[in-house]
């Protein structure tokens, strides 16, 4: 059942009684979590927090908890699926589910009891009527057949036949409409779930009050992971931005002036360049996917026009090359207007986005998309071989103001996997890695490929695939190929032989992000009997056995051609 009053039906029902969060590893479910913490925090409500990874955790994370809380809210999980018939809960557990992900399980939508969906109904759902699915049992029964059981001796031998014969034919009337119903279901049903999309940003359906700085990185990791359309976006940014400028109205008459040193955030029109104002110049244009794959950058051909570019823009190298923070201050300041010039000269018509900026102070002055890329590092980071859960903490607490130190170590380790990601890109195009197998273009990491470990992680692994997707769009000349989406794989865990698989849509400006792969990982693998794990909230990952990779492969081939 949708919630239409978030504040009534959700909040003001779990402020006074104990909470279990079950929160998805995402930067947009982290969002979310701390703008309920900060909410829980102020009215003093009791609450843990666990984070989940995957289906096998949020079932066992339910089972532990289940003898002490009645209520439990889900964040970026549980809507896809029906909840009710996988954890088996008590009839007096309610759910409540804060969730992107799409098509949204057609039980969880009519189940008016225990399901509560904190989702927005105006996104469009595209939910099948009632109806339409579902049928009463009391349906079949009806105009039951008791002329079989007339007494004999009561009626003649040639009427009760033909009384028989009616109530045959009426039961096989009853049988044929049945079955035209269910395979309309299937029907509706297969079209309704065929793909799998990303709905709004759950940090801004969680938006209350002046918590605008997270619901901004929610979305803007909604946009750095390409999970929504470009309109939508720009739509979603120009909803933040009307938040903003309400929160910062108050501030423009000297009585109510912030000290500098308060949080500000600003709507801004900036570079489509990665981490630009925490690296260099020049490094920042060799690792954004965006100006890498418009100059081919992994070829000759590409770094000459790269020199061509810093030169048309009339900029000292000496310049490029060191900290952003370091360049002088009269190349700054127009640095912007010079960049966009001559990037419409190269092609690159919409280096210039649209997001926000928040300042702390002087010296630390952050984009979105920065802290989206260092909170994401922290979140998969492979160092010291820490557990889920306190990379988890780690991410989440970079999100805090307090903690600005972790959130520069984010940028750094941000920094590492950018360059990771680009020097893959770049061996993968140039060593031909990527395979046309028909109906989607095939790329497996072989293990012993340098920074291979990074991308056993699904965010860096849908990076590396978005970001490699763009290139070799870029680079080759089979028109057919273009169209095409990629499947991707990489080595998981050696010791149980092991990979991850992505599969991404097609690369194209209009595309609506809808993605078909999550449906046909589970038919290749139950036609083949693959041994896989479907266990990440998002279908279009899942593990494979190494050894059944081959089998696997052309099933899906036969499936989709």
């Amino acid at each position: 059942m949708f919630v239409t009053d978030i504040r009534k039906e959700f909040y003001e029902v779990v402020a006074n009684q104990r909470v279990v969060l079950l929160v998805a590893s995402d930067m947009d479910a982290l969002c979310a979590c701390k703008i309920l913490q900060a909410l829980f925090h102020c009215d003093q409500v009791q609450y843990t927090l666990v984070p989940v990874t995957g289906w096998q955790d949020l079932g066992t994370a339910f089972l532990e908890h289940k003898e002490q809380f009645r209520y439990f809210v889900l964040i970026n999980c549980g809507a896809n699926v029906d909840l009710l018939e996988m954890l088996q809960p008590d009839d007096d557990s309610i759910f409540f589910i804060c969730d992107t992900h799409r098509p949204v399980d057609v039980v969880n939508v009519y189940n008016d009891t225990q399901i509560k969906l904190l989702i927005k109904q105006d996104d469009d759902l595209g939910v099948p009527s009632y109806d339409d699915i579902f049928r009463d049992e009391d349906d079949d029964e009806e105009g039951g057949d008791s002329g079989n059981e007339s007494d004999e001796s009561s009626e003649p031998t040639g009427k009760r036949r033909r009384f028989d014969e009616g109530a045959v034919e009426r039961r096989i009337e009853r049988q044929r409409a049945r079955r035209e119903w269910e395979a309309r279901r299937r029907e509706i049903l297969f079209d309704y779930e065929q793909y799998e999309y990303h709905g709004t940003s759950v940090s801004r359906k969680m938006l209350f009050s002046s918590f605008c700085r997270w619901a901004i990185i929610g979305l803007t990791d909604q946009w750095v992971h390409d999970k929504i359309t470009n309109m939508k976006y720009v739509t979603d940014i120009a909803t933040m931005q009307r938040h903003v400028s309400r929160h910062n109205h108050r501030n423009e008459d000297e009585e109510n002036s912030l000290s500098i040193d308060c949080m500000r955030i600003s709507f801004e029109y900036d570079l489509r360049l990665t981490l630009y104002q925490h690296w260099s110049l020049y490094e920042s244009i060799c690792n954004s996917s965006y100006t890498s794959c418009n100059f081919k950058l992994w070829t000759l051909n590409g770094q000459k026009k790269l020199q061509e570019f810093l030169a048309d823009m009339g900029l000292p190298l000496i310049q490029v090359r060191q900290k952003y923070n370091s360049m002088d201050m009269s190349i700054k300041e127009n640095l912007r207007d010079v960049i966009e010039e001559s990037a419409n000269k190269y092609g690159m018509k919409d280096i210039r986005i649209q997001t926000f900026g928040v300042h702390f102070g002087f010296k630390n002055r952050f984009l979105a998309s920065d802290i989206v890329h260092a909170t994401a590092a922290l979140l998969e980071s492979t160092e010291k071989d820490e557990s889920d859960s306190n990379n988890f903490i780690k991410a989440l607490d970079s999100l805090s103001r307090c903690n600005i130190e972790r959130l520069h170590h984010g940028i750094e380790l941000a920094k590492k996997k950018l360059i990771a990601i680009q020097q893959t890109v770049a061996s993968c195009i140039c060593t031909n890695l990527i395979l046309s197998q028909g109906p989607f273009l095939y790329c497996y990491l072989m293990e012993g490929t340098p920074d291979v470990k990074l991308f056993s992680k699904p965010m860096a692994l849908i990076l590396l695939c978005k970001y490699l997707l763009k290139a070799f769009v870029h680079s080759t000349r089979n028109k057919r190929c273009k169209l095409l989406p990629l499947i991707m794989a990489a080595p998981k865990d050696v010791e149980k032989g092991t990979v991850i698989v992505v599969g991404i849509p097609p690369e194209s400006d209009t595309s609506d992000k809808k993605n078909f792969f999550g449906r046909a990982f589970e038919k290749a693998a139950e036609s083949t009997s693959s041994r896989t794990l479907h266990d990440h909230f998002d279908t279009s990952i899942m593990e494979l056995k190494t050894e059944d990779r081959s089998k696997f492969l052309d099933a899906l081939i036969t499936l989709l051609s």
